[in-house]
């Protein structure tokens, strides 16, 4: 049985909360089955989109990245993604170290 979105977003934020990593969901979408992507802005400027995948071979979800660089340029690139997928969340990590903890169990 999968998680709906709503709970794996709280749960993730809830992982980063007890770690004082600061996050806020940009934009809400599907509840039940709305993809994720995580905005990392290391507020120096850059930043890096992931959204998760399916690897075929492996039969294993990943988070891969969808964008990186200029944080202006990771922003356009978003809002083309929520151009073509309306149910889509939109959840920003920022964190001057760079972490998101998109690869720790139980979040893949």
């Amino acid at each position: 049985m999968r998680l709906t979105t709503d709970v794996w977003v709280a749960a993730y934020l809830t992982r980063l909360r007890l770690l004082d990593i600061p996050a806020f969901v940009v934009v809400k979408g599907d509840k039940t089955a709305g993809a994720v992507l995580v905005k990392l802005n290391t507020l120096d400027g850059q930043a890096a989109c992931y959204q998760r995948q399916f690897d075929l071979m492996a039969d294993t979800r990943t988070w891969a990245v969808l964008a990186q660089g200029d944080e202006v340029d990771v922003d356009a690139s978003l809002s083309r993604q929520r151009g073509f997928d309306p149910d889509l969340w939109v959840i920003e990590v920022e964190d001057k170290q760079g972490r998101h903890l998109l690869d720790d169990p139980g979040l893949a």
